[in-house]
């Protein structure tokens, strides 16, 4: 289980779009995403590029915390 934090999320519909975003990539399965800890952990069926995710997930309109 793989865990990020997102910044910018303020309420459900962000959460369905982070969820989409993540589950959309080639190799992601269990998207979950929790609005008040503002993280989504992702099982990885294989390696993901970090770099993928967080294109991904800009492109939703959000940033990865590091």
């Amino acid at each position: 289980m793989t865990t990020i934090k997102i910044k910018g999320m303020s309420c459900k519909h962000c959460v369905m779009a982070v969820t989409k975003a993540l589950g959309g990539i080639d190799g992601i399965k269990d998207v979950q995403v929790d609005l008040e800890k503002g993280e989504a952990t992702f099982t990885e069926e294989k390696p993901i590029d970090r770099a993928i995710v967080r294109e991904r997930i800009v492109k939703a309109g959000f940033d990865i915390a590091d």
